[in-house]
């Protein structure tokens, strides 16, 4: 098959196009929780070390902190020597040289930005200001940000064509695609969407076609790159993330990572998808990235803290590697380190294994997980609720304490998502799998006691 433009540059830099990975490459993943980027040798699937760029959570609220919050985004240069680190808390954009993990820059710019690249160039950097309405264009060479260009409401990421004439922008808050001239820095199309809330974005290998997710319902969007038209609509399944591509046995597949199922499901790319594959995973799958010889797809686990790699020669989770908390952007970057072992800079894992508990519904449809994490001197169990009644208020039990660790108010879509955090060691030790007993988490509505028999939801392992 005909090389695309990027296997071409891709080709210049490592002298072969498609090697399977090697002690050169790496995998990178933005850990949320811990404010920490998770260095990984895909030769050997090992943890080389973390490069920290901020305290754990909660440890981020002195008025003095100077760290970064909410490590999130990720994006890198053309020639993979560059990493760039997206923190949504801190509103900043942190370039980090791939050979030392050093970091060699850094950005602030407006509210909430969420990802980032490079234009196919190298010479400006886009991120995302999701939490605005623009796209901030900054100088790699500098880090100073030299334009603003405006988009529809919450911009989720921009990608580029590898021409340069093009880039695709989707939203996290408007049910539209915007494609920007890259040049003029100016949007020439607008393409309506099926919903408001796409996170991510990807092409297909030859650039054909531009894939989108819809988190918000269970969704992925195919638009035409030529025409800029949507070619079609799938349902994918409940909290649908990122997604990746790759070629196996001379067929392009479409890698989709569905958070709610704890899925990774496959689907051919043909003008008429079908899902060949539902591999299971560990706790929420988030981010996701194929090898560039497409023999491997690395998948970020939000909620199991962890990267697992699936073969795709038979589809099949082969490896787990514990990392930083929450991961949410992963990348897999070719010959990023030149010489040498690249674990220089580098900090040893200090975060500890995350518990996770499903909740079922007592009646009705309503789901819920939970996830809780030791962080130091306190614990935080983040709760995510779903299908409840909107604007509603829910309280939610732990181990059978009279009050509530927590309280929430859904959304207009009956949805809520929130951490308690505090000396729950006690509680959480209770949520251990290897546990029988009671009730461990109810969820009631209003300011109900705890009663297992009249809860909208309960840990799934409930008596």
């Amino acid at each position: 098959m005909k090389q695309t433009a990027l296997a071409i540059a891709i080709a210049g830099i490592t002298g072969t196009a498609f090697a399977a990975p090697s002690a050169q490459d790496r995998v990178y993943t933005a850990d949320q929780n811990s404010n920490t980027v998770s260095v990984i040798n895909p030769a050997t699937n090992t943890l080389l070390g973390q490069i920290r760029l901020g305290n754990e959570r909660p440890d981020v609220l002195s008025p003095l902190y100077k760290g970064e919050i909410n490590v999130h985004g990720m994006g890198f240069s053309p020639d993979h020597k560059t990493l760039i680190v997206v923190s949504n808390g801190s509103n900043s954009v942190t370039f980090i040289d791939t050979a030392t993990n050093t970091v060699k820059g850094k950005t602030y710019i407006g509210r909430s930005p969420h990802e980032g690249f490079f234009t196919a160039d190298g010479k400006e950097v886009w991120v995302v200001v999701r939490g605005e309405d623009y796209i901030s264009v900054i100088d790699p060479k500098t880090f100073k940000e030299t334009r603003r260009i405006e988009t529809a409401p919450g911009p989720g990421m921009v990608q580029f064509l590898p021409d340069g004439k093009l880039a695709f922008a989707v939203s996290s808050f408007t049910p539209e695609v915007d494609v920007i001239d890259v040049k003029k820095h100016k949007i020439v199309k607008r393409i309506p969407v099926v919903s408001p809330f796409s996170p991510f974005l990807q092409f297909t290998p030859d650039y054909k076609e531009m894939w989108m997710t819809h988190k918000d319902v269970g969704k992925v969007t195919r638009i035409d790159t030529k025409t800029l038209e949507v070619k079609g609509v799938i349902d994918t399944g409940f909290i649908t993330n990122h997604l990746s591509f790759a070629k196996v046995g001379g067929q392009t597949y479409a890698y989709v990572t569905i958070g709610g199922e704890n899925l990774v499901k496959v689907y051919t790319t043909g003008d008429a998808p079908k899902l060949i594959a539902s591999i299971p995973t560990g706790a929420l799958p988030h981010g996701i990235w194929t090898s560039d010889d497409s023999s491997r797809v690395y998948v970020g686990l939000e909620n199991g803290d962890a990267v697992e790699v699936i073969d795709t020669a038979v589809n099949k989770v082969t490896a787990h590697i514990a990392i930083g908390q929450a991961p949410q952007a992963l990348v897999f970057l070719s010959h990023a380190v030149p010489h040498g072992d690249g674990t220089q800079n580098l900090v040893a894992r200090t975060n500890g294994e995350s518990i996770n508990v499903t909740l079922k519904p007592v009646n009705g449809e309503a789901k819920g997980f939970v996830v809780s994490r030791n962080l130091g001197v306190v614990d935080a169990l983040e709760v995510s609720l779903f299908k409840l009644k909107p604007m509603t208020n829910y309280s939610v039990y732990v181990s059978g304490q009279d009050a509530p660790v927590a309280r929430f108010r859904t959304n207009p879509k009956g949805m809520a998502n929130g951490t308690a955090i505090g000396p729950l060691r006690n509680v959480a030790a209770t949520l251990s799998s290897e546990q029988v007993g009671a009730s461990r988490i109810v969820v009631m509505e209003g300011d109900a006691p705890a009663d297992p028999a009249q809860a909208v939801l309960v840990s799934a392992n409930a008596a």
